[in-house]
């Protein structure tokens, strides 16, 4: 580090590299964050010439990712169940909204959806971390949660499960959501079906979707607020805890508490996944609280690197792109046989190891610098 990025005059952008750096991820040079640059530039012109709105969905289950990453990948507390929460803010959102479809009315739904997924992460985590559960049967509890709202959300197809003007519709699902409107009443914008008009020199006019640009955003400063936070020192005490609970809790961490604040934290996030994914289709039904789409964040995580945030995006957009692409009892099949050699050959992640590869190719003298340690550099008796 030079003279002049020391002390008091280090500059501002030498001050958030600190910040958003760390041995809790990857990603810690300058050629990192030129990718990164370009990566979002990429993003920000993908609507005149992709698919937007299929896209979309992709950055909002992102999210449902990086819930599962901070929880699991950061925490070492593998939630099968991430999607109740998912399910549980998105939900929360459509009865919300419904109920108050005005501008001031559906923002506030946002809000409210976002609690109810912490609040719902809150309770299951309260019992399960302060009751003493721990391992494997936090893993399965979660999983029967999800399997629980299933089966009762299936059964709301009668009039009597209505509230207020919001029918839950069982089987059926929510119809009616509003569309996504943020803000209030002469100030307020929508997002869904509200194409912005740009006229490209060379291309002429072009269609922008609002709602792809407000789910990227959320995305982009979701994860570099993850960053931050696993780059502090509660995320280490959070790090610590999945490397060696037993010892961290020898030192003097509250490791309950820590567990509880990460899985309300993770509970939070998926439910603003949900919301958003509600918003986006105006539409929700009990598909949010079955098996296979339980089973989805962890594949995606497993593949990505649970250990890397940016690897549970690349690896949640990468999978949903090829499950939507090919549909089908295929795209099942070659979803497990991509767990499956991900287990058995990169148990550590594609993402991970693909950045350490080209890290080893541009300048092997740094492999070892701020990036992610194992477990045996990490927790040392030194």
């Amino acid at each position: 580090m030079s003279v002049s990025e020391s002390g008091p005059n280090r500059s501002v952008i030498t001050r958030l590299r600190d910040r958003l750096e760390g041995p809790n991820t990857i990603g810690n040079s300058k050629m990192f964050w030129a990718g990164f640059g370009v990566a979002l530039l990429a993003l920000l012109v993908f609507p005149v010439f992709g698919n937007a709105q299929q896209f979309s969905l992709f950055l909002v289950l992102a999210l449902l990712g990086l819930s599962l990453s901070l929880v699991w990948g950061y925490s070492g507390v593998l939630s099968f169940g991430q999607v109740a929460f998912f399910g549980i803010g998105g939900y929360t959102f459509g009865v919300v909204s419904i109920n108050f479809a005005t501008p001031q009315g559906i923002t506030g739904a946002v809000i409210v959806g976002i609690l109810a997924g912490a609040i719902g992460a809150a309770l299951l985590g309260y019992f399960m971390f302060y009751g003493g559960v721990r391992d494997v049967y936090v893993t399965i509890i979660t999983l029967v949660t999800v399997m629980v709202l299933h089966t009762f959300m299936a059964q709301t197809a009668g009039s009597e499960w209505t509230i207020g003007e919001a029918a839950l519709g069982g089987f059926n699902g929510m119809p009616r959501i509003p569309l996504l409107t943020l803000g209030f009443e002469g100030l307020s914008f929508q997002f869904l079906y509200n194409d912005i008009l740009l006229t490209v020199p060379g291309m002429g006019i072009v269609e922008l979707d609002p709602f792809y640009y407000l789910a990227l955003a959320i995305l982009v400063i979701t994860y570099l607020g993850l960053r931050v936070l696993v780059n502090s020192d509660y995320g280490r005490v959070m790090v610590a805890i999945r490397e060696d609970e037993t010892r961290t809790q020898l030192f003097g961490y509250n490791v309950i508490q820590v567990k509880f604040v990460a899985f309300t934290l993770g509970g939070a996030l998926a439910g603003l996944s949900g919301v958003l994914y509600a918003a986006r289709n105006v539409f929700i039904d009990p598909t949010v609280f079955t098996l296979l789409f339980a089973t989805l964040p962890v594949i995606w995580v497993s593949v990505g690197g649970r250990k890397s945030l940016l690897g549970a995006i690349v690896a949640t957009i990468a999978i949903e792109y090829i499950r939507v692409s090919m549909e089908g009892e295929l795209a099942l099949v070659l979803l497990g046989a991509l767990l499956t050699v991900t287990i058995l050959v990169l148990p550590g992640g594609f993402v991970p190891w693909v950045y350490r590869m080209v890290q080893k190719r541009t300048n092997p003298a740094d492999i070892d610098g701020r990036e992610t340690p194992d477990a045996s550099t990490e927790v040392t008796d030194s």
